[in-house]
């Protein structure tokens, strides 16, 4: 398949998916590993929460892929006003209820075509690289650029691994993966699992100055500028 082709796809997963979505934070239904595990994961959400409250997203935030909007809410704790962009209008609508804020404004669009119409003292974005195809990670994080003031800056969060190893059995060379939903249909999506030395080095090389680190066993998070 294409990569516009899997991009379509990939964003109909999302549309589908936006109504169970929470499950997969919260660790409910199918999601619910166990105890320790569960824990595991609150906390190491709860370490990336306390760097986003240092790094302090104040301002202008524009916030790409922002889905149901637990991030959003966490945003919304420092910024003058969010710019809220997603590809769909169901995860969008969750957003505006959950948040339920008239700081934060919401634009239906597709990151692989739109291009911001303002400058913005925080961009940010969240589990969302990893879904960007390798041949369009150079392309996004000019949009990523281009969307910032001078002297603006950038804070994203991943994940650092596959939560089940079959995820890595996929052909050498292939990004793609497939995510089954609750009511078994599947779709093919992008998934790329960056290293943090490594991002940070293609940072570096790119223009960036940047902080990439991990949590002891789920998340990537990084932080920096334009230099």
């Amino acid at each position: 398949m294409s990569s516009d082709g899997s991009i379509e796809e990939q964003i109909s997963y999302y549309r589908s998916r936006a109504e169970e979505y929470d499950e997969w934070f919260l660790r409910q239904g199918r999601y619910d590993r166990d105890t320790e595990w569960n824990r595991r994961w609150y906390d190491e959400v709860e370490e990336v929460l306390a760097e986003l409250e240092s790094f302090r997203p104040a301002g202008e935030v524009l916030e790409l892929a922002c889905g149901t909007g637990w991030w959003t809410e966490e945003l919304a704790r420092y910024a003058d006003h969010i710019t809220a962009v997603d590809a769909s209008p169901e995860a969008l609508e969750i957003n505006r209820e959950k948040v339920g804020d008239e700081r934060v404004s919401h634009i239906l669009a597709d990151l692989f075509t739109w291009r911001p119409e303002a400058r913005y003292d925080v961009v940010f974005f969240s589990f969302w690289l990893s879904h960007v195809p390798p041949e369009k990670v150079f392309e996004f994080w000019g949009l990523v650029r281009d969307a910032l003031r001078p002297g603006g800056r950038v804070f994203f969060i991943d994940s650092l691994h596959p939560e089940k190893p079959a995820v890595n059995e996929r052909p050498p060379g292939d990004p793609t993966t497939v995510r089954q939903l609750n009511d078994g249909r599947e779709f093919r999506i992008f998934k790329t699992f960056y290293r943090p030395e490594e991002l940070s080095v293609w940072l570096e090389e790119h223009g960036w100055i940047t902080s990439v680190r991990a949590t002891e066993n789920y998340l990537l998070y990084g932080s920096g500028a334009r230099r």
